[in-house]
């Protein structure tokens, strides 16, 4: 097993896919629209990858936040409201972990249903005024203390749903001036405005068990390269300063934040001391380039993933838990709190 997750670029795998996936065994597959129409088709579709793997519980990835981002909506599945919508609630605080958490436990069900069993949830940036509106809504709000409680309870909900939350994006991509989908973002405060706000829901949060980097860079920490790329901000602050020791994946190789082949950027996260490559776009020659620099999955990137993946435990079989009459009950408050 290669320490890498790939995109695809349907609804089926092609022939060509298959044959990438049976030589190179990637830890996992990553979903988006494009790979999306009915539940029977996405099921199909992850017992497809698995087939090819020939493991029964492979990771397989999406982006489900709710608002924006999200993979699955209508007409097969619910649309969920951006975590802000939460985050912004006239309710007490406890009130608002308390929804988060149900919303979370409802995204797990929708999920698992399909056999997708890693979110890319929850987003623990911090936005601040004037930064760019990649993150925006998708924050829970803008104080540390609050995103961090609310992402902690997305967090749970999913695992109460046997599926594995990633928290986004570390050490921090809420200060960010530009979309590091289209450019590189440089971040130009002191350390210390970092450790009070963009590092803090990160830190309270650091026993989770996968977290994604940010395509950023920090000047303060390490003025050549992007955090993804940086051995110094890996290890100096995700590691050791914010404390975090669970899986950690990059964020997509094929942004344009990161230059150079997409062999170099494999391989320049693995010498930073990430765990696992994430390419999305579901372009095969890239794909095949990310795999061309990728290790076989061990050591203690082995172990930290093991350790991740067993939060999972057993599929719920769904008979505790009534999706419908929990989601009503969410509307209801929502509506009230508005």
């Amino acid at each position: 097993m290669r320490a890498f997750v790939c995109g695809c670029s349907g609804l089926t795998l092609s022939q060509d896919e298959r044959a990438f996936l049976r030589e190179t065994e990637p830890f996992g597959l990553i979903l988006f629209k494009r790979n999306i129409d009915n539940p029977t088709q996405v099921k199909a579709l992850v017992d497809a990858f698995a087939d090819c793997l020939g493991r029964d519980h492979a990771a397989i990835l999406i982006d489900q936040e709710g608002g924006r981002v999200q993979r699955l909506g209508p007409p097969h599945w619910r649309t969920y409201p951006p975590a802000l919508r939460f985050g912004q609630t006239r309710l007490p605080l406890e009130q608002q972990v308390k929804l988060v958490r149900v919303a979370a436990r409802i995204m797990a069900h929708d999920l698992r249903a399909l056999g997708i069993t890693v979110d890319c949830l929850p987003v623990l940036d911090v936005p601040v005024p004037g930064s760019h509106s990649v993150i925006g809504d998708r924050a829970y709000g803008d104080r540390p203390e609050t995103v961090a409680m609310l992402g902690r309870a997305a967090a749970e909900g999913l695992l109460d749903g046997h599926v594995l939350p990633v928290m986004k994006h570390v050490p921090g991509h809420g200060r960010a001036m530009a979309d590091s989908h289209l450019e590189l973002p440089v971040v130009t405060v002191p350390v210390e405005a970092l450790r009070q706000s963009d590092f803090a829901p990160f830190k309270i949060n650091a026993d989770l068990p996968a977290a994604m980097t940010a395509h950023v860079v920090y000047e303060a920490l390490d003025p050549a390269r992007p955090a993804t790329l940086s051995a110094l901000v890996v290890e100096t602050i995700i590691r050791h300063e914010i404390g975090f020791d669970g899986l950690l994946i990059s964020d997509d190789l094929s942004m344009r934040a990161l230059k150079g082949s997409f062999r170099d950027r494999a391989e320049g996260l693995f010498a930073a001391g990430v765990d696992i490559a994430l390419h999305c776009n579901g372009d095969l020659q890239e794909a095949r380039d990310v795999a061309a620099g990728t290790p076989l999955l061990e050591g203690k990137a082995l172990e930290r993933a093991k350790a991740a993946m067993a939060r999972l435990g057993a599929a719920p079989d769904g008979a505790d838990f009534d999706p419908v009459d929990a989601w009503t009950a969410i509307e209801a408050e929502l509506a009230i709190s508005a």
